[in-house]
């Protein structure tokens, strides 16, 4: 089993509000959510109204296919960050846990 995890640190120029804020992160977790089967959540307290940090998770039986899968959400995320009005300061994924010496399975013959 792999699990990895996302971390987007936003800055979101246009926001005059929490609210300008709220609307920004709440498109973009909504439709990440919609599109990919993963967990998002927001991950700053919601101080400054021009940035926040989201968090993402995934779980796969393959570490081959969540590589891919993230890889994927990050470009998603590009496309819509510059749809919503948003900027991506810093993007990174990580797997938490991994089975690296995952083994094709057996076929029998």
């Amino acid at each position: 089993m792999a699990i990895a995890r996302m971390i987007v640190e936003l800055r979101i120029p246009h926001a005059r509000s929490l609210k300008d804020r709220r609307q920004v992160v709440r498109a973009l977790k909504d439709r990440l959510r919609h599109g990919f089967n993963i967990s998002v959540a927001e991950l700053d307290e919601a101080v400054l109204w021009q940035s926040a940090t989201i968090g993402i998770v995934a779980i796969s039986g393959s570490c081959n296919y969540l590589r891919g899968e993230m890889e994927i959400v990050e470009q998603a995320i590009n496309r819509m960050t510059a749809e919503l009005g948003a900027e991506i300061e810093d993007c990174w994924w990580e797997f938490v846990e991994s089975d690296e010496t995952e083994e094709p399975p057996e076929i029998d013959s």
